[in-house]
């Protein structure tokens, strides 16, 4: 059974980066998993193709646009696609040096 991995992400050349090293890099190579990375961009609109947004509730940084990230997912990963969907979070501890 050949296992297969998509990765949505804004760097997709970073992959398949320490996916590559050890068991998970042989068995890469040995096709007994597949991974394909796509570009965030590609499922943007308009001009500059953005995938970023100030928060709607205020406060610094950026967060990704859910109408972007919804295309992505529905285009990677059709409705019945037997596979989970993993989406990593912002949410959790701040990291400091004291943790």
């Amino acid at each position: 059974m050949t296992f297969a991995a998509d990765v949505i992400a804004l760097f997709p050349d970073l992959f398949p980066g320490p996916l590559a090293a050890s068991n998970h890099g042989r068995a890469l190579s040995e096709g007994l998993w597949s991974l394909k990375a796509h570009q965030f961009r590609d499922f943007a609109e308009g001009r500059h193709r953005p995938v970023d947004d100030t928060p709607s509730g205020g406060g610094p940084g950026m967060v990704l646009r859910a109408d972007v990230v919804a295309r992505a997912i529905d285009a990677v990963s059709p409705q019945g696609d037997p596979r989970p969907r993993l989406l990593m979070s912002p949410r959790g501890v701040k990291l400091t040096r004291a943790t």
